[in-house]
C-alpha cells in the first residue's frame, strides 16, 4: 500500500476565491506544501499559506516578544500572514539555535488557564491528520515496522496528549526562522499546527531537526519528555520522508532516531 503524500497547494486557485485581488509574486522558498509572496492593492506584500485561523494564539505570542506574524485574511483552507523582516535561515548556526532557545522561554507559561485550547497530539496510536501515519511504516521496510512497533508500544504505555501551559509551535526548526545578520531570529513563521502544550517539545523537534542538518550543533531536553518526543518525532519524519522523499532520506531519519533514543 502506498500513501499519498501530502498536495502542494494550488496557489493560483485560491487567489481566485479571495474577496480582495492579490497580485502572485512568485513562491516562497523551502517548504514541501507551499507558500507566496503576494501584493496587496495598496502595494504592501504578504504571504499566502495553506492552514487553520491561529491568530489568537499569535496575539499571545506577539504580547510575549514572540516575532509571530498578524494574519490580515483568513479565508479557509488559507491564510494571507503579514511578511516578517529577515531571511531564511537556511544554515543553522550556534548563534540561531541559541536565539530560537530563548524564543522558546519566552513562549513558557503563557497558556496558563486555558483549557479552551486542546492539548498537544501526540498521535501515538492512530494517524495524525495528514502526518504520522502510521501505515506508511508499517508497509515500507522491516527497519520502519520494528521504529513503529517502538512507537507504538510508547504510545500504550502513556497518554497520548502531552499537556502544559506553554505556548507549542510544533515544527519547531531552523526552517521556519528568519534571521538577521547576526543570527538573531527576526520571525518565526508556519504556526498552523500551534497548540498548548510542553514547550519541551519544540526544543526535542529543534534536537532532532540539527541531528539531521547540523549534527554539531546541540539541543539539551529534559528526561522527563523525552521518549514521548522521540516516539512522535520518529513516527513523523520516517512517515514524511517515506511519503516525500528518497530512500535516502527514510534511512537517514532512521539513523536519526536511533542516534536520538533516549535510553
Amino acid at each position: 500500500m502506498t500513501l499519498p503524500p501530502v498536495p502542494r497547494l494550488d496557489i493560483h486557485q485560491h487567489l481566485r476565491n479571495l474577496p480582495i485581488p492579490l497580485v502572485y509574486e512568485g513562491p516562497c522558498p523551502g517548504g514541501q506544501v507551499g507558500a507566496a509572496y503576494v501584493r496587496w492593492p495598496d502595494g504592501h506584500r504578504s504571504v499566502l499559506t495553506r492552514g487553520p485561523d491561529v491568530s489568537h494564539l499569535l496575539t499571545v505570542a506577539r504580547a510575549a516578544g514572540i516575532p509571530a506574524p498578524r494574519y490580515e485574511l483568513v479565508q479557509p483552507p488559507v491564510v494571507v500572514q503579514e511578511l516578517l523582516p529577515g531571511s531564511a535561515a537556511s544554515t543553522p548556526t550556534a548563534a540561531i539555535v541559541q536565539s530560537m532557545i530563548e524564543i522558546n522561554r519566552r513562549c513558557r507559561g503563557i497558556l496558563a488557564g486555558r483549557s479552551d485550547i486542546p492539548g498537544l497530539r501526540l498521535h501515538l496510536r492512530e494517524d495524525g491528520p495528514g502526518f504520522c501515519l502510521h501505515e506508511s511504516l508499517r508497509t515500507y521496510d522491516s527497519r520502519t515496522r520494528h521504529l513503529l512497533d517502538q512507537v507504538e508500544e510508547i504510545g500504550r504505555a502513556f497518554p497520548d496528549t502531552l499537556e502544559g501551559d506553554d505556548l507549542v509551535h510544533t515544527d519547531f526548526h531552523p526552517e521556519n526562522v528568519l534571521v538577521d545578520a547576526t543570527g538573531a531570529v527576526t520571525g518565526v513563521i508556519d504556526w498552523d499546527g500551534a497548540t498548548r502544550g510542553n514547550a519541551d517539545f519544540d526544543l526535542f523537534t529543534l534536537r532532532f531537526d540539527l541531528a539531521h542538518r547540523a549534527p554539531d550543533l546541540h539541543v539539551d531536553v529534559p528526561d522527563t519528555v523525552a521518549l514521548l518526543c522521540w516516539a512522535h518525532m520518529s513516527l513523523r519524519m520516517v512517515d514524511w520522508a517515506i511519503r516525500h522523499f528518497t530512500a535516502a532520506e527514510v534511512t537517514a531519519w532512521l539513523d536519526v532516531a536511533r542516534r536520538l533514543r533516549p535510553r
